[in-house]
């Protein structure tokens, strides 16, 4: 069977998200809307197909990544991280179907047949949680992965989602370091964690910093979960530091993590984002990786359409393994064509005309224009951490000249005030 590459198409489209996630994407990840479909064709006359997140990604494929491929036997090539996310996966799945074998025989040996995976939100107000999570059992979901954020009170986020779910609902508050110190960290970890429901804290403070976070985990009877790689994996081993892993990357990183996590009696989730197409890609490697026990973070969820048929089923907080050739699913054409764009576009970011509040607990306002223009205050000690009191507000455009004049204001530099302009 000939597995030489003859042609690879790279098709820029833009998938629209759900109505919560579309309003609270759009202050800091309005651009995880766009995505490139890539497909390889093989001399044997068998195409696969990948996604690359375009702007949230380990890799993009560029270029010459393509022009290198054409002409190169597939299953040589399918290893190398360098091409790119979406080209890396097309040339997995272009093998399965040309060998008639699901991707995960290609992996290693199977362990599971249904695998563990989670919902996932950016951070938003406590009743945005609850309808995406009443939204996620709907959907068999049974697990629910977001962000803790110091805009927010998140003691009141935490009592207003968790008095709406049922027991067996699990949660996972990703601070990616914004509680900063274990100061602020064992303040706020141990006024949350008496919610039942949270299971896990992810980078409660820099992972680099070895000391606290063995510190933490003496504190907290919640789960604590690292990315793979900071610090060292050998050092975050030996001191303990956390009770499991983030896992990311290409193939071979991801087999590599996963391998080195069962060594050490680890467990991770996989976090592979994109649409369906990059959570069924994400299924294999949770078939044969007997320590992906915690639920995978694909962020699937977050779009108007799966981009693959059929739609990844979940019941019981599992999704089943696909089974047939390569990635096991088929690429929804109509949804190709009807978001595909003439070209992929510069990063949309910031999202024009916004003008954002927050709100602290004494009364004070802050007024930004973007996540990124307010993300370093919090994170180098120039504004509150997680104030109790504390809201994120979007202030919507009236048309008035006060509006326009404080969003110019607060375009050139944050606008401070001890009461509200707005």
């Amino acid at each position: 069977m000939d597995l030489t590459v003859t042609h690879v198409e790279r098709i820029p489209v833009s998938v629209p998200f759900r109505e919560v996630p579309a309003r609270n994407m759009v202050r800091e990840l309005p651009h995880w809307t766009l995505f490139e479909i890539c497909k390889v064709r093989l001399t044997c006359g068998v195409t696969g197909f990948g996604e690359t997140m375009q702007y949230y990604t380990w890799s993009t494929v560029s270029d010459e990544a393509a022009a290198r491929a054409v002409g190169r036997n597939a299953a040589e090539l399918m290893w190398d991280g360098t091409l790119g996310a979406g080209l890396q996966m097309a040339l997995f799945d272009a093998v399965g179907r040309a060998m008639e074998t699901p991707i995960w025989a290609l992996l290693g040996r199977k362990h599971r047949d249904r695998a563990p995976v989670s919902w996932w939100d950016i951070d938003m107000p406590g009743e945005d949680w609850a309808l995406e999570c009443q939204e996620a059992i709907r959907q068999g979901y049974t697990a629910f992965k977001t962000k803790g954020r110091p805009w927010w009170d998140l003691d009141e986020q935490c009592r207003a989602l968790c008095a709406t779910l049922p027991p067996w609902f699990d949660v996972d508050i990703d601070f990616n370091d914004m509680l900063l110190d274990t100061s602020h960290a064992v303040r706020v970890l141990t006024q949350i964690e008496k919610y039942s429901h949270i299971k896990i804290f992810e980078s409660p403070i820099l992972q680099a910093d070895v000391a606290g976070n063995r510190f933490l985990r003496e504190k907290t009877r919640v789960a604590i979960a690292h990315h793979y790689g900071i610090p060292p994996v050998m050092t975050a081993l030996q001191e303990d530091v956390c009770d499991g892993f983030v896992v990311v990357g290409e193939a071979g990183f991801v087999m590599r993590q996963g391998h080195v996590a069962q060594t050490a009696n680890k467990p991770f989730f996989l976090q592979l984002v994109g649409t369906s197409i990059t959570a069924a890609f994400s299924l294999h490697f949770g078939a044969v990786l007997t320590h992906a026990r915690w639920p995978a973070v694909n962020c699937h969820q977050l779009y108007t359409h799966a981009m693959v048929t059929p739609a990844i089923g979940v019941f019981n907080g599992m999704a089943t393994v696909p089974d047939g050739p390569g990635l096991g699913v088929e690429l929804d054409e109509d949804a190709v064509e009807r978001f595909r764009l003439p070209q992929m576009p510069a990063k949309p970011y910031p999202h024009p005309d916004l003008l954002l509040a927050i709100r602290f607990g004494s009364g004070a306002t802050s007024y930004y224009t973007h996540t990124m223009q307010f993300w370093p205050d919090f994170i180098e000690g120039r504004l509150p951490v997680f104030q109790p009191g504390t809201r994120l507000e979007r202030i919507m455009d009236g048309g008035s000249p006060e509006w326009r004049e404080l969003q110019q204001r607060a375009q050139q530099a944050p606008v401070h005030c001890a009461g509200r302009e707005l």
